[in-house]
């Protein structure tokens, strides 16, 4: 049970470190200042904030589900990954955690708010903010594809949850964008701070999970690896 709980925890995390990550973090913010910035209505900009927070949920949720969905489906790969997937856990780790360590790079570009996806906002309104939230999940930057890709989806391959472990990511990808949509409509004086204070502790958080992860990853190695009882 408390391994289980841990897992869930993990997903979410996972999911919160994602958001706050700098890409992700800018494109979150500008998307929901621009859907609410002709509006002085607080309801609008907070249901702008919920709406691409939902978007961006449902992409991830989608994803993930397909991908375990099918790998599991199959009997050969779902055996396998039963009874090998912790083999490939460590490595995976190790290598996730040199690049939130900033030790590896991948060349990824996110998505910025640019003229076409503007006159599309315009023209639907707060309706908008949905396909825009789930649209920039697909942006991928080099962090958040590493934890989406590299974490979650084994994370959730090992467990063989199709739906729960990717649902608490999503979950766990909207508590920032929500905050920054309450922080913007009832105090957008603030939002500058709020950045400059987030994209601090990320740097500390990341770090943190990337030695974990490493440490982690070396002791599924010498497990499930070398066989070194530990």
């Amino acid at each position: 049970m408390i391994d289980y709980i841990l897992i869930l925890a993990t997903s979410t995390w996972l999911g919160v470190l994602t958001s706050i990550s700098p890409c992700p973090l800018a494109t979150n913010i500008a998307a929901i200042s621009y859907i609410g910035r002709k509006s002085e209505h607080r309801r609008y900009v907070l249901i702008s904030g919920l709406l691409y927070t939902a978007g961006r949920i449902l992409t991830y949720v989608i994803i993930a589900t397909i991908i375990v969905s099918s790998l599991l489906a199959v009997p050969a790969i779902s055996n396998f990954l039963q009874t090998q997937m912790n083999k490939f856990l460590g490595p995976i780790l190790i290598l996730v955690g040199m690049l939130l360590l900033g030790w590896l790079s991948l060349n990824l570009k996110g998505l910025g708010v640019n003229d076409k996806l503007q006159r599309g906002a315009d023209r639907f309104g707060v309706l908008s903010a949905l396909p825009l939230g789930a649209l920039f999940a697909l942006s991928f930057c080099p962090v958040s594809a590493a934890l989406f890709f590299g974490s979650l989806v084994p994370l959730a391959l090992n467990h063989g949850s199709r739906f729960v472990i990717p649902s608490l990511y999503g979950v766990g990808t909207s508590i920032p964008v929500i905050i920054f949509a309450f922080i913007m409509a009832f105090a957008a004086h603030l939002v500058g701070k709020a950045f400059h204070k987030i994209t601090k502790i990320e740097i500390w958080m990341r770090k943190i999970t990337g030695v974990i992860f490493i440490l982690v990853g070396i002791y599924f190695s010498l497990v499930y690896i070398f066989g070194v009882s530990i």
